[in-house]
């Protein structure tokens, strides 16, 4: 059967992919430690108690229809507090877009910025540009990050690109790597912005930034979350951001996000959902607009989710290095932000015990899988190089007591290699 050219093109999530494996692994009875899915198990992070009573009562008061086409203005009124308390972004409701979860707010952002053909940059590894590029018939212009900058994209590597750009896809706290901008590096992208955009003629189009910040709220130790709008006001004309309640209230399936930018662009985001129907359902919508205003159950939620991630993302952490220290071929980034670990196991072209060779990463990911019952994310499904021996490791349903277990066992199984 012969469908649509988009039907026909689009590649399949290597992230589901795996996922069924892993699946298929476990109802086989083969203990796995999963560390693949960008979730929370919430046996382990239920969401605030506060918010979850709200949701029951919004129900039982019937909260049951549909919501506004951009979110009803009370959770509108709501999120602009909330984010002008805790980030010092002053944005009124009527630019704040609301939809279910981030995922419709960035394809409408797509939809409503990027005409086919047109040039779209983006850094890789990161999560899903490469398919948001390939719904709008983009022009793809991937910047290759490296271990050396903590695989964030820098305005040096991004600079050559902007003429002709319709929009610049970053993230931060960076899915897939955990790892953040550093101020000055993402004032230099600003500025890059600033200066093209003051190039281009008043009817040209203008370069856009898409700025996803769902982990905002998790950052760890000395790190800090910096955003181009507090950087540069200038760039709040050009500046589309990302947020959610699905990462810092362990709210995934909640399906609650919103998009803050220039009111005309969210208008034509709105019109684009309005067809597509992504709303966030209404009871959640009324449940989330009385949950921001409670400040003090929000701290001691936030103060305990973010030291028991910190205490897994530390403890795996460790353990990498502590292998890497017996030589063993991997390496990890130290922990920033999210609930991601950046980790390398560089084992392409050893023997296993059996003499098969790890001929590619894909060979190394299987035998993580097989031998060692580690699954974790390859940066290849990112958008990185098939080469690359760097993944993601994700501990929204890891349990501590495991984590030393799953140390010893990946020890085990790369000692066994020669």
């Amino acid at each position: 059967m012969k469908l649509s050219h988009l039907a026909e093109t689009l590649i399949g999530s290597e992230i589901v992919k795996l996922g069924g494996e892993i699946r298929e692994k476990i109802k086989q009875g083969t203990p796995i430690y999963n560390f693949t899915v960008g979730d929370f198990d919430p046996s382990i992070f239920p969401i605030p108690r506060e918010l979850e009573d709200a949701i029951v009562d919004a129900y039982r008061n019937h909260f049951t229809n549909y919501p506004a086409a951009d979110g009803n203005l009370d959770l509108r009124e709501s999120i602009a507090r909330f984010i002008k308390e805790r980030q010092g972004l002053d944005y009124a409701p009527g630019e704040i877009l609301v939809s279910g979860g981030g995922r419709p707010l960035i394809y409408a952002a797509y939809r409503a910025i990027c005409d086919k053909g047109e040039k779209v940059i983006y850094p890789v590894p990161s999560w899903n540009n490469n398919h948001y590029t390939h719904f709008v018939e983009g022009e793809h212009t991937v910047i290759e990050t490296v271990a050396s900058d903590n695989f964030m994209p820098t305005a040096r590597h991004l600079k050559p690109h902007l003429k002709n750009a319709s929009l610049i896809a970053l993230c931060s706290p960076q899915n897939p790597t955990g790892t953040t901008f550093r101020r000055a590096e993402l004032e230099a992208i600003c500025d890059m912005v600033l200066e093209e955009n003051a190039s281009r003629k008043e009817n040209e189009k203008k370069l856009y930034l898409l700025y996803d910040q769902m982990y905002w709220h998790l950052t760890y130790g000395d790190i800090r979350h910096f955003d181009p709008v507090s950087l540069r006001p200038a760039m709040r004309d050009y500046t589309l951001f990302i947020d959610a309640i699905s990462k810092v209230f362990a709210a995934t399936g909640v399906r609650v996000g919103w998009s803050m930018g220039p009111e005309p662009v969210l208008k034509k985001m709105r019109s684009i959902l309005t067809h597509v129907g992504a709303w966030a359902p209404m009871a959640e919508q009324k449940a989330v607009a009385k949950f921001l205003y409670q400040t003090e159950a929000i701290d001691a939620f936030l103060s305990n989710f973010k030291h028991e991630i910190l205490e897994r993302l530390n403890g795996i952490y460790r353990g990498f290095i502590q292998l890497k220290e017996e030589n063993l071929p991997v390496d990890a980034i130290a922990p920033e932000a999210a609930i991601y670990l950046t980790i390398k196991v560089d084992a392409t072209g050893k023997k296993t015990t059996e003499g098969k060779m790890l001929a590619s990463q894909t060979d190394v990911t299987a035998y993580l899988l097989n031998e060692a019952g580690l699954a974790v994310v390859p940066f290849h499904a990112f958008g990185a190089d098939k080469k690359s021996p760097w993944y993601r490791l994700s501990v929204g349903t890891c349990k501590k007591e495991e984590i030393g277990m799953m140390i010893e066992k990946l020890g085990s199984a790369l000692k066994k290699l020669s």
